[in-house]
């Protein structure tokens, strides 16, 4: 018994990081970067007066986001500009039509949750946003429907701006691509893409994510390519380096060595472009299946 319940316990200690010091080093900086200039400069904007609220407390946390999880679909720039707005804009609503305090904050934050879900902005922070509207006291509810605009519009355009700037600057693709979009085939071959002739499909990830039916923080396309190197390193370490005939395309257009350069040449300039197949099938009687050489 004693044993089971220590082990339940290990269970909370989270794992290592496998992230190196330079990019704590950097997602810390960053923090320091964005919050500073963006409270910086919403001073010099907003009104200089006691009741002007010029950075809310929801922006560390985006800051956490933006700045240390940048690939996150939490942290795209629609999450933050989308999700903090739909979020105030409830919580101002909220405030004004329910009297009761602890009633107008957790139908606020339930609100703004669904309606991030239908708009695609699912940012942690804009429940925080939702609850500052609401709870924010005299100074948020004397600001009405201006709250939404100033500071929480203003705050977030400002600290999305540091985190463009900084992410790239710092090597960090942002924005990160988060459509999961499947990959044509480049090759113009009537054999399946590359990536699919070893492993799983798009269709094997989609029905799989189907079934989990929760929210990763993590982008459809991100994952897909974490599964594969996974999956290509435990072919190496089992099979040795993975081969070209593993890989390539069979389904091509190829010309023989002793082939005449002319005919060689005829040949690409027939097939070369796909969207010329049967103005060259005319001119030069090739079938419309006719694909790309391969010389």
């Amino acid at each position: 018994m004693r044993d089971s319940i220590l082990q339940w316990l290990r269970s909370f200690i989270p794992q290592k990081t496998a992230v190196d010091r330079f990019e704590r080093m950097r997602a810390s900086a960053g923090a320091l970067f964005g919050i500073l200039l963006t409270g910086l400069l919403s001073y010099l904007i907003l009104p200089h007066n006691a009741a002007a609220i010029w950075l809310i407390a929801p922006m560390g946390a985006s800051a956490v986001l933006l700045f240390a999880v940048p690939s996150s679909p939490l942290a795209q720039p629609w999450s933050i500009i989308g999700g903090n707005l739909v979020a105030a804009l409830v919580g101002v609503t909220c405030a004004k039509l329910i009297g009761e305090p602890a009633l107008a904050a957790a139908l606020a934050i339930a609100l703004a949750i669904a309606c991030m879900f239908a708009l695609r902005c699912i940012h942690p922070p804009s429940g925080a946003v939702a609850l500052t509207a609401v709870l924010g006291g005299p100074a948020v509810h004397g600001m009405g429907y201006g709250f939404v605009l100033s500071p929480v519009l203003l705050n977030s355009f400002l600290l999305l701006a540091m985190a463009l700037f900084f992410n790239n600057a710092t090597r960090r693709r942002y924005p990160h691509a988060q459509q999961s979009e499947h990959r044509n085939n480049v090759h113009q071959t009537h054999d399946v893409a590359p990536s699919a002739r070893l492993g799983f499909t798009h269709e094997d990830l989609d029905a799989v994510l189907r079934r989990y039916n929760q929210v990763l923080d993590i982008s459809r396309d991100d994952l897909e390519e974490i599964l594969q190197q996974t999956e290509m390193e435990a072919y190496r370490r089992r099979f040795g380096e993975t081969v070209c005939a593993d890989i390539m395309s069979s389904d091509v257009v190829s010309v023989e060595f002793s082939t005449e350069l002319a005919e060689a040449w005829r040949q690409m300039r027939a097939c070369g472009s796909c969207a010329s197949r049967d103005r060259h099938r005319d001119q030069d009687g090739f079938p419309p299946a006719c694909r790309h050489p391969r010389l």
